[in-house]
């Protein structure tokens, strides 16, 4: 039943210790995983530029696999959370286990389809002749370890289900030294170049996912939760993901397309394009981690019965997001003169990306509602609703982009229609949120 706290500011200081509670960990963690790619390049770098330059194809090609599952993690969060809120525990961990074997049985088939194709996929993307073969090289091997990353996709979704997001951050953590120790050993101790930066990697990722099934097994005892292949289980969590599945493709189809606008309109644009990217993926980490904290909370509220609960939560969460916006905002607007030399020396490219960094900065506080509410509504099990919305956002961003090269503006326009998608975005989510449609209470959707 719905319970209202005693006054509005106790909830609001309990739901703010519950946000930072589950983000700031969750921040940790997410940073973590590019930070694998960051340390294999390092290690790479120094055997040649072809290893490098086949290397970054292949984690590229392995990053985008990768995170086109991302939905196992944001599915099982919302359906362990309701469980949880709904006080069973056995179910929760059970549902979890559901979401884990459906990762082992997704990872085995990309590895059938990537083993005998990596050549023609490495090709495909544009290897140069003298990369490819350390590119399908590190491919075919960092392969082998896919069932793992999406093992610990899984098995993180459970965990932030159950309100610990501490445990995520500590695995990656000691995954992210692991994998730093065993690339220096194999490349260069073992002298077996960019194939051991491969197999140190997927070395680290079979640790990382052994360390996550331990937890989720000793839990699973302690319940008395069934640990064996369920169909139907399995079924319903490909069907709770399959609508998140279409809107990460939607979200990385409008990347994409605003990736080859950037190439149409030079090498200075591109280059400058990359730089902010890079910065906005980082920004996006810090807003990614309170959404990840209202998967967890509004899921809880709304498998307790609690619609009232779930609403404030997601009022406290917006403001959350709206001030965590406009602190990165402002960080980027002040840091914009002394962030670009960190990356290029090349004046051009620093004339280009000022311009195009000040609508990054102006756009922060929109992102941070939309982190917020994707999260409120990923928490709520509202995936058909979050489909739907990133097609539509995606139908309106791609013609706005595509006729930037002919329109004029440069970079900074092609920045302009990326604030005008996440505005779109804002204004889908903030109109569904409004309804209340998204509340349905109870241990299932």
């Amino acid at each position: 039943m719905t319970q209202a706290p005693a006054t509005p500011r106790a909830l609001g200081r309990r739901h703010d210790r519950e946000i930072v509670a589950l983000a700031v960990p969750a921040f940790g963690a997410l940073i973590a995983e590019p930070l694998f790619v960051m340390a294999d390049s390092a290690i790479v770098g120094h055997l040649g530029t072809a290893q490098l330059a086949g290397l970054g194809v292949a984690s590229a090609l392995l990053t985008t696999a990768v995170s086109i599952f991302v939905f196992l993690a944001y599915a099982t969060t919302a359906a362990v959370a309701r469980r949880v809120g709904a006080g069973d525990l056995r179910s929760a961990i059970r549902q979890g286990m559901d979401g884990i074997w459906l990762a082992l049985l997704l990872g085995a088939a990309v590895i059938a389809v990537v083993l005998p194709t990596a050549p023609g996929i490495v090709t495909l993307f544009g290897a140069s002749p003298t990369a490819a073969p350390y590119a399908t090289t590190y491919l075919r091997i960092s392969a082998l370890g896919i069932p793992a990353m999406l093992v610990v996709l899984a098995a993180t979704g459970v965990l932030r289900g159950l309100q610990d997001t501490r445990t995520p951050l500590y695995v990656a953590v000691a995954g992210f030294m692991a994998n730093a120790a065993l690339n220096a050993g194999l490349v260069y101790g073992a002298d077996l170049g960019i194939a051991g930066s491969a197999w140190g990697t997927v070395a680290a990722q079979c640790g990382m996912a052994a360390a996550y099934l331990y937890v989720v097994v000793r839990g699973a005892r302690r319940h008395g939760a069934s640990l064996r292949p369920d169909a139907a289980g399995i079924r319903a969590c490909a069907q709770a993901g399959a609508p998140l599945l279409i809107r990460t493709l939607s979200l990385r189809a409008i990347l994409m397309i605003a990736t080859a606008v950037a190439a149409r309109l030079g090498d200075a644009d591109i280059a400058a394009h990359q730089i902010i990217l890079s910065l906005w993926s980082l920004l996006a980490f810090a807003l990614d981690a309170i959404a990840i904290a209202g998967q967890a909370i509004i899921g809880r509220y709304l498998g307790a019965d609690d619609a009232w609960g779930a609403r404030a939560a997601c009022r406290r969460m917006v403001q959350w997001g709206i001030v965590a916006g406009l602190l990165l905002g402002l960080l980027v607007l002040v840091a914009r003169p002394l962030f670009l030399p960190l990356f290029t020396s090349d004046s051009a490219v620093k004339d280009t990306a000022l311009p195009a960094l000040l609508m990054v900065a102006l756009s922060q506080p929109v992102c941070g509602i939309v982190f917020v509410l994707d999260g409120v509504l990923m928490g709520a099990g509202d995936g058909p609703y979050l489909a739907w919305a990133m097609v539509v956002t995606l139908a309106v961003f791609a013609p706005v982009a595509l006729l930037v090269p002919t329109l004029g503006g440069g970079l900074t326009a092609l920045w302009a229609a990326m604030t005008l998608m996440m505005t779109i975005r804002m204004l889908t989510l903030w109109l569904r949120t409004r309804s209340g449609r998204w509340i349905v209470t109870g241990a299932t959707r």
